[in-house]
């Protein structure tokens, strides 16, 4: 659908990559209804794009023949309503996985072998898009004591009495360890791994860990608020 300046590097086609992958999961996610209404069965072939600018949208395929970039699976709408809710979910992350590599390796055609090794890993590094939405890999993983230090650095959540607590950081010598333990942790917005560079929050309702940046909070929002609800618990409580 779109096609600017094409990536030509590995790390510009990874950075095209974890940008469309982000969108897709978003819309399987965080933006579930919004998709799941756009996704009509009455309309035509309409297939679910995620653009290079982190943004998704259902649409009709490219009338182009060939298209400028590899296509997403066709009609993903038509089986919405004969499939229950959580296995279309399912089968449209699986497709956008595939959709994701076709991508990806289409830019990186010219890339000599080591480049497109390399580029392959890096994507490897990331949960598939199946992951994040059937939670393979656990969101809600997380540290289970507050004040030991184990949970990720930079991290922010609630004592019992309401005020925000901040874990000490660990001794240099169990940096290594503790970075082995939150190797799997992932941020319940995009699904990236844990950084101990980028500052994370974690909602106090489902228990999910994410980027500040994903939901929008700075680590000085943050200490203003006493229960942090994720997007995704918010919608849900205002819908009860």
């Amino acid at each position: 659908m779109e096609m600017g300046s094409s990536p030509r590097t590995v790390e510009e086609i990874f950075k095209d990559y974890t940008a469309r992958r982000t969108a897709i999961v978003r819309a399987l996610t965080y933006d579930v209804d919004e998709f799941y209404g756009a996704c009509d069965p009455d309309k035509e072939n309409l297939c679910l794009y995620g653009h290079s600018t982190e943004t998704w949208e259902v649409n009709l395929p490219a009338e182009e023949v060939p298209p400028e970039l590899p296509e997403p699976a066709l009609g993903i709408n038509f089986a919405r309503d004969g499939m229950d809710r959580k296995d279309w979910l399912t089968l449209v992350a699986v497709h956008s996985d595939s959709w994701l590599l076709a991508v990806a390796f289409y830019f990186g055609a010219r890339l000599n072998r080591n480049d497109r090794k390399r580029l392959f890993s890096l994507i490897n590094d990331l949960p598939t898009v199946y992951e994040v939405v059937t939670e393979r890999k656990s969101l809600k993983e997380k540290p289970s004591v507050v004040d030991s230090g184990s949970k990720p650095r930079g991290s922010t959540k609630r004592s019992n009495d309401g005020l925000p607590k901040s874990n000490p950081k660990p001794p240099q010598e169990n940096v290594d360890e503790d970075e082995d333990e939150h190797s799997e942790t992932l941020c319940g917005s995009c699904g990236g791994n844990y950084n101990q560079d980028e500052f994370w929050i974690c909602c106090d309702i489902c228990e999910r860990w994410f980027h500040g940046k994903c939901v929008k909070i700075t680590p000085a929002k943050a200490e203003s608020i006493k229960h942090y609800k994720c997007p995704s618990c918010s919608m849900k409580r205002n819908r009860q």
